[in-house]
């Protein structure tokens, strides 16, 4: 048995070398005897802006669309603000008197904030991150390496910061503040990364909690004030300032993941032809992956094929995650399919995976009623747009889920 692996939109060489990396180790540890082969073809297919991205009116900072629930929703404004919660604590503080002041405090001693800053501007200033240890490793496991100087950087210069710190006058507070420096931290980090992040949110969540560590908090101690504020407003964020947002990324700094698809749509014709030639290069049954744009030229191909009387030798199961075929099915705008038809006798089983907070996923099963061959499959990966959009292939029940996949169709 062999596993195609089509990447998606925008890729191009070291982010693919990357993907794959994982996705081959994560196949290989379930299908140990399978041979896990990946059809890269970004640099040869994939556009490129001939004037540069010069059309575009201007940029803006990276943000986010924190979707349906409140985790996401509040991660979606960390991403397109990294410093909002920071923001929250230095204008608002916290209350004088409360319950939250430390009783032991005396009189002229410095603000307990003013030590968790000191603690950040040395990290700021170490070696990044300072040697081996579970920091370096998951920086490095998750793609946000890169980014981690800047944002520790962003948040140690920031005015937002050093008023939160002045205005944490008791240890309750100070440990408060440490939580918000390092949500700010790792959103920086992770707005930066963009969708070249492969980062789930139990890796998000322990990046957060080791920095709070490093700077004087407790782990797992939540934002109570700033959070209290930011998760009403996170559900509230209306469109337009996403929209805004990210007019920019997705078609000046992500011109790539744009281009490819409209270049797709009118000359596709050379990657389906590329794809077939790489499944039918070797005998054998083959479980196709496809992500993304991927997954639309594997439908497109299959289902051409499929009319035309011969279907793809070899192509026994199909899966799709991550991606906008059904949705495109329904606009018409799908190359094999005329709106409103079904799928050809021959075109093979197809398990299409997708997730709530990836925009850019959509379902199959409904859009093609009463075919048993198509199934649908929720991962649930709780990260916002885009992050959301690669962060299948670190979920454990998307391989649970192939391997179902692959038994049901009797693929061996």
């Amino acid at each position: 048995m062999r596993f195609l692996f089509v990447h998606g939109t925008g890729v191009r060489r070291e982010r693919h070398d990357a993907l794959f990396a994982l996705v081959r180790e994560r196949l290989g540890e379930r299908f140990p005897g399978a041979e896990v082969e990946s059809c890269f073809w970004g640099e040869r297919f994939g556009a490129e802006p001939g004037a540069g991205g010069r059309s575009v009116p201007g940029t803006t900072p990276d943000g986010a669309d924190g979707g349906g629930d409140g985790e996401a929703a509040e991660w979606g404004l960390l991403l397109a603000d990294p410093l909002c919660e920071l923001r929250v604590l230095a204008e608002a503080g916290w209350a004088a008197g409360g319950q939250e002041d430390d009783p032991f405090a005396m009189p002229g001693l410095r603000p307990a904030g003013e030590g968790v800053l000191e603690l950040l501007h040395r990290l700021a200033g170490a070696p990044e991150p300072d040697g081996p240890g579970e920091l370096r490793a998951l920086l490095d496991g998750t793609g946000l390496a890169a980014g981690f100087r800047p944002a520790l950087e962003a948040a140690a210069g920031s005015a937002e910061a050093a008023r939160a710190g002045a205005r944490a006058t008791a240890e309750p507070q100070a440990r408060e503040l440490a939580t918000a420096l390092a949500r700010a931290v790792t959103a920086g980090a992770l707005a930066e990364a963009g969708a070249d992040a492969h980062c789930t949110a139990a890796e998000r969540d322990r990046l957060v909690e080791l920095l709070t560590t490093r700077l004087g908090g407790g782990a797992r101690v939540p934002g109570a004030r700033a959070a209290a504020v930011l998760g009403r407003l996170a559900l509230r964020v209306t469109t337009q300032p996403v929209l805004n947002a990210w007019r920019g990324p997705l078609t000046a700094g992500a011109a790539p993941a744009l281009g490819d698809i409209l270049r797709y749509q009118a000359r596709g014709a050379g990657l389906r032809a590329y794809l077939r030639e790489r499944i039918t290069a070797r005998p054998g049954p083959t479980v196709l992956i496809g992500h993304s744009l991927g997954g639309i030229a594997l439908v497109d191909l299959l289902a051409l094929a499929a009319a035309d009387g011969g279907p793809v030798p070899g192509a026994e199961l199909l899966v799709t995650v991550g991606s906008q075929a059904p949705y495109l099915h329904e606009l018409g705008a799908l190359t094999a399919l005329a709106p409103g038809s079904g799928l050809p006798y021959g075109f093979p089983r197809w398990l299409n995976v997708y997730d709530r907070q990836d925009v850019l996923s959509y379902l199959a099963a409904p859009v093609f009623p009463g075919d048993p061959r198509v199934t649908d499959h929720e991962i649930r990966s709780r990260q916002p747009f885009p992050a959301s959009h690669s962060a299948y292939w670190k979920q454990q029940s998307l391989y649970e889920r192939i391997e179902r996949a692959v038994t049901e169709a009797g693929t061996v």
